[in-house]
C-alpha cells in the first residue's frame, strides 16, 4: 500500500483520534448542568420521540428512557466521554469503537427524520467500522503499548 507522510497504520490511527476527538466535542459542548439538573438532554429527546413516524421507536424509548430520565442523562454524558478517551488514548479500542457503533446507530434511529444527524452518525459509524476492520489501537495507542488485542 502505498500513502502520502503516514503509513497505512498510521492513518488509521489518525482516523481513530479524529474520531475520538470528535466524541469528545460532543462531550465537552453539553451544558452538564442542565442535563443533570434539569433534564434538557434526555427532556429534548423524549420530545423528538414522541413524534418519531416509527412506533418501536417510539414504544423503546418510552420503555428504556423516559422512565428513567436522570440516570440516562448520565448514561448519555459519560458513554461520550468514556468513547472519546478510549479512542483518543487508543485505551480498549475495539471495545469503544463497538460501543461508539451501537451510540451512533441509536442516534440515528431517534434522529432519522434530520439529514445532518444521520449523515454525522453515519460517518462516525463508517469510522467506527473501518477502524475495526483495520484493527487502528495497532498504532499510537494504549492498547499497543501494552500489548492488548495484539
Amino acid at each position: 500500500m502505498r500513502t502520502i507522510g503516514l503509513d497505512g497504520a498510521e492513518w488509521l490511527a489518525v482516523l481513530r483520534i479524529g474520531l475520538g476527538l470528535w466524541w469528545l466535542e460532543s462531550w465537552r459542548h453539553k451544558n452538564k448542568k442542565d442535563w443533570f439538573e434539569r433534564g434538557t438532554g434526555i427532556g429534548w429527546a423524549v420530545g423528538v420521540a414522541a413524534k418519531h413516524r416509527w412506533a418501536f421507536v417510539r414504544g423503546g424509548f418510552d420503555a428504556v428512557v423516559t422512565p428513567r430520565p436522570k440516570v440516562m442523562a448520565y448514561v448519555v454524558v459519560y458513554a461520550e466521554l468514556a468513547l472519546g478517551l478510549g479512542l483518543t488514548l487508543g485505551f480498549l479500542t475495539p471495545i469503544a469503537l463497538i460501543g461508539a457503533i451501537v451510540l451512533n446507530l441509536l442516534y440515528f434511529l431517534l434522529m432519522i427524520h434530520d439529514w445532518a444527524e444521520q449523515g454525522q452518525n453515519s460517518m462516525m459509524v463508517l469510522i467506527s467500522v473501518v477502524g475495526i476492520f483495520g484493527m487502528s489501537w495497532q498504532t499510537w495507542s494504549l492498547d499497543e503499548a501494552w500489548g492488548l488485542f495484539l
